[in-house]
């Protein structure tokens, strides 16, 4: 999820595989699209995150952390489980007016995920695959290159909604590694907004449903083959200046997770 990007995005896209996938790539192409413009500046940032399960148990802390450098952001979203797995999602990008994607980079391993997984995608389409199964042990690298529309935002997906609109949505493009390398549509449309209680006051945040959008004929192939991928949300705080402060969905092919920013809890 980048910038708690957070975010997939995105990773979300990643419940879709086997047949499904093989008839997405064959019946869909990237639509040519303006990339999100840049209202808000990133920066400079220590974020803490927690990890949880839907129902609430903590999987693992977490840190985001984002480093400016000629021109270009460097965010890196980091997990380390108390099993031993990892899950780690960097992006590079500039904002020149415009969010784009350089470069990004996802590892997962561990017991945690259903096997490990270590992607890199380049600006220029060029990406880069090596997979483990647990069950086999069998290793797999691959590589190759994608055509790239100007709105291609792995790892962005939270920074481009504190940019949006109030009442906004919008369709961007992020590559699913399922394992294989698939151009995803994804939409982002505002879903109502709640109160955040901060101890004596509150803030207002808008909750924004993350979509795939299959097409009538891929969408049925998915629902039959139960390989539909769920909606994903995320809040983002709208008062004033916006943040990111909590994205529930599936980060790779498994349960629905739970990212909140938080405060480090003193002794």
């Amino acid at each position: 999820m980048g910038s708690a990007s957070v975010v997939r995005y995105c990773p979300i896209m990643r419940q879709l595989c086997g047949a499904v996938l093989m008839c997405l790539c064959a019946l869909t192409e990237a639509e040519a699209r303006q990339p999100v413009a840049v209202k808000y500046v990133e920066g400079t940032v220590h974020g803490f995150l927690d990890l949880r399960t839907a129902s609430g148990d903590l999987l693992s802390h977490g840190d985001l952390t984002q480093t400016l450098s000629h021109g270009t952001i460097e965010s890196r979203m980091i997990f380390r489980f108390t099993d031993g797995s990892l899950f780690e999602e960097s992006v590079a990008f500039t904002q020149k007016g415009v969010f784009a994607m350089e470069n990004y980079h996802l590892v997962q391993r561990g017991p945690s995920f259903a096997g490990d997984l270590d992607a890199t995608l380049a600006r220029s389409g060029e990406w880069t695959l090596k997979t483990k199964s647990h069950d086999r042990g069998e290793t797999k690298q691959t590589s190759g290159t994608l055509k790239m529309p100007a709105d291609v935002y792995d790892g962005m997906i939270t920074m481009l909604l504190k940019n949006l609109a109030p009442g906004e949505s919008r369709s961007v493009h992020v590559v699913a590694f399922t394992p294989e390398p698939r151009m995803i549509e994804m939409l982002m449309e505002p879903a109502g907004t709640e109160n955040i209680p901060f101890g004596k006051s509150s803030e207002t945040a808008t909750r924004y449903s993350l979509k795939p959008r299959l097409g009538k004929v891929v969408g049925l192939l998915a629902r039959v083959t139960g390989k539909m991928p769920p909606d994903s949300q995320a809040w983002i705080v709208t008062q004033q200046i916006p943040a990111f402060v909590r994205f529930e969905g599936p980060l790779f092919t498994g349960p629905v997770w739970r990212i909140d920013y938080v405060a480090p809890t003193w002794k």
